[in-house]
């Protein structure tokens, strides 16, 4: 079947490129699964819909549909499905949505290629390696001859599967994640390049025995900058098509958890594998600065009590990015302990939202918020004062930020102003902190915060490093704490470093 149609295309010289993309970071550690009803409060588009939907996003989706334009080939837009990082997706969500990307695909009648973006990092109730498992049925379907081009956040967690179904494997190269757009587009170019016959990929895949600390994988400076420079002096020799490095995902217990090299190369298999034992190599020599220590919450408290201007406080152990609640209040009840005003927290919290919206602007309220997921992310926190503002949640980004997410939704929202000076955000739906609208859109300048509370580590910066007049990441317990340490591993390989030395 596949063979006809698709020499029917060569032969009216039109390359049709299915677009689809199917994205969850999967903490296994977070108490509450993911469910279908999670993507389609996020991002659940079929067909022609995932178009105005990711057009203008600072997303691979959207580069994706660039890149086809800008190399001459069609873009045909099949399924795009993400949800905001949390627990493991359950069997329900992942069989349902991988049914309707499936039946997508069928009906799109025959492709030339597909690009596909996975987050590379998804667990499922049934499948450690669920991305593993999608492009292994996307290929069944497919056939061997329609070629994958695969992009991936940088925190998967690579499986031989996922490295060797695809053509291509591409990564970003940014934390925050500010490049996705570009890689989606880098992607459209090599899918070119092989239906055009200029490029004949190889591709090898090396796993290295390592943990990269998430601090430390902040790209905009040494050592990870120095990994990427390096990375990028690879990729500019004449035979390299692409190069990939990931640091990989702390959070989802699999046996495929560890750092990963993707070098690919026109026509030379044994060349790929020995860029990639290099690369892997280089990268492994610098393992101990790969490694960071965090200030504790009292630590964090003091340092930031004595530091002049706008001080943005990363949770680690409640990051969103991460699959964290976003109710923690840990640091919020220690900053109030230590007499702080001009705190400003984002509390995930659905039934204070909603009765602080319903009760409307002006409204006196006295009610206990955050801290209800579970048990690892502090007590509620009784807070007393007046609704300055309700919302509906809905923001726009315009610019290049992590997540490349462009239409945001909190849902209902509200804003108290406390009593003892501080401002806590009411939201019902988890929204990572990857914009400044977030706090703009209600009415909140963030640059007259003396502390804001952020829910992330390293994700936000492209934002709140805007107006900050300095970052500290705090050691905060939860199930998204910034080390390896912090955990008990069931499935993980052996050895890892840090933990097995």
């Amino acid at each position: 079947m596949c063979e006809e149609t698709r020499q029917h295309n060569s032969d009216q010289n039109i390359k049709r490129i299915g677009i689809v993309g199917f994205m969850h970071e999967s903490n296994t550690f977070a108490t509450t699964k993911t469910t279908r009803r999670h993507f389609e409060d996020a991002f659940f588009h079929v067909g022609e819909a995932l178009v105005p939907a990711w057009e203008d996003a600072h997303h691979e989706l959207g580069g994706f549909l660039e890149g086809c334009n800008t190399y001459g080939l069609e873009a045909h837009p099949v399924l795009a499905a993400w949800a905001t990082p949390g627990g493991t997706v359950t069997d329900e969500a992942y069989e349902s949505i991988v049914a309707e990307l499936l039946d997508a695909l069928k009906a799109a009648g025959p492709l030339d290629g597909l690009l596909l973006a996975l987050h590379g990092a998804m667990v499922s109730e049934s499948f450690d390696d669920a991305d593993g498992e999608t492009l292994e049925r996307v290929r069944a379907l497919l056939g061997p001859d329609v070629p994958i081009v695969l992009s991936l956040d940088m925190h998967g967690n690579v499986s031989p599967r996922m490295a060797a179904i695809p053509e291509v494997l591409v990564a970003y190269r940014s934390y925050p994640h500010v490049d996705q757009r570009a890689r989606g587009v880098d992607c459209a170019r090599i899918m070119g390049d092989i239906l055009s016959g200029a490029v004949k990929p190889c591709q090898a895949h090396v796993k290295l025995p390592l943990l990269i600390h998430i601090v430390q994988q902040y790209t905009g400076d040494a050592p990870m900058a120095d990994l990427y420079k390096e990375l990028e002096r690879i990729e500019a020799q004449p035979e390299v098509v692409s190069v990939s490095l990931l640091p990989g995902y702390i959070y989802a217990d699999s046996p495929f958890m560890g750092v990963s090299v993707l070098v690919t190369v026109d026509g030379d298999e044994a060349r790929a594998g020995e860029l990639a034992t290099a690369f892997g190599d280089y990268v492994y020599d610098r393992r101990n600065d790969l490694n960071a220590g965090l200030p504790s919450v009292d630590e964090a408290v003091q340092e930031a009590m004595a530091t002049e201007g706008t001080v943005c406080l990363m949770d680690s152990g409640d990051n969103i990015g991460g699959g964290g609640p976003g109710d923690s209040t840990i640091l919020f009840a220690a900053l109030r302990a230590a007499g702080a005003t001009g705190v400003c927290v984002v509390l995930c919290d659905p039934a204070a939202a909603r009765m602080c919206a319903d009760g409307g602007v002006g409204t006196r309220i006295f009610l206990p918020v955050g801290a209800k997921t579970d048990k690892e992310h502090g007590e509620p926190v009784t807070l007393s004062g007046v609704v300055q503002h309700v919302s509906d949640g809905h923001f726009v980004e315009e610019h290049p930020r992590h997540g490349g997410t462009r239409d945001y939704d909190q849902g209902y929202t509200a804003v108290v102003r406390t009593d003892d000076g501080n401002t806590v955000v009411l939201n019902s739906l988890r929204v990572m902190p990857t914009s400044l609208e977030q706090l703009l859109s209600l009415g909140i300048d963030p640059s007259d915060l003396e502390h804001i509370i952020v829910k992330g580590v390293t994700a936000p910066r492209a934002a709140y490093d805007l107006v900050a007049a300095r970052t500290i990441c705090v050691d905060t317990p939860g199930v998204t704490r910034a080390g390896p340490d912090a955990f008990v591993y069931a499935k993980r390989p052996v050895p890892l470093f840090p933990l097995d030395g």
